[in-house]
């Protein structure tokens, strides 16, 4: 169970909780998702935003289906995007809103702006942690112990 909680005591929040609370025994850590094709290389053409989310937005689907977990499992987000411009960082979020994966947006979460990022040319990466159902391994998947 994942309960959604805004404080009568803060802002209200534009499409996010300032607090999720899940129950589950089970987290999927999800590593940062980059901008990376199955060939390991940077997609778009250079300052390419909307490619990039959109390739971000596919890995992390890919990933959160193969740990047995959909977007509305997510209990935490984290958005990265090279940029201080707000225009951008708002582009890039309303992107991800409009996504498969908008509902990994409404738990807890943060959108930053920052300098970098570990790719030559990558302008996004998303961080995400997502509950899990109880059982023992994910379908499919080789567990490394």
């Amino acid at each position: 169970m994942i309960e959604k909680l805004n404080p009568p005591t803060v802002h209200e929040p534009a499409g996010y909780s300032h607090v999720t609370i899940t129950t589950a025994g089970r987290l999927a850590h999800l590593a940062g998702q980059c901008p990376l094709d199955l060939a390991g290389a940077v997609v778009g053409e250079p300052g390419d935003y909307a490619a990039q989310t959109d390739q971000v937005v596919a890995n992390c689907l890919a990933v959160l289906a193969a740990a047995g977990a959909r977007p509305a499992d997510v209990v935490r987000s984290v958005v990265y995007v090279v940029s201080s411009d707000s225009g951008v960082l708002g582009g890039v979020w309303s992107r991800l809103m409009d996504s498969e994966l908008a509902p990994a947006f409404t738990t807890a979460g943060t959108l930053l702006g920052v300098a970098a990022l570990g790719y030559e040319r990558q302008l996004i990466e998303i961080d995400l942690t997502a509950t899990l159902p109880d059982r023992a391994e994910p379908p499919g998947q080789t567990i490394m112990r």
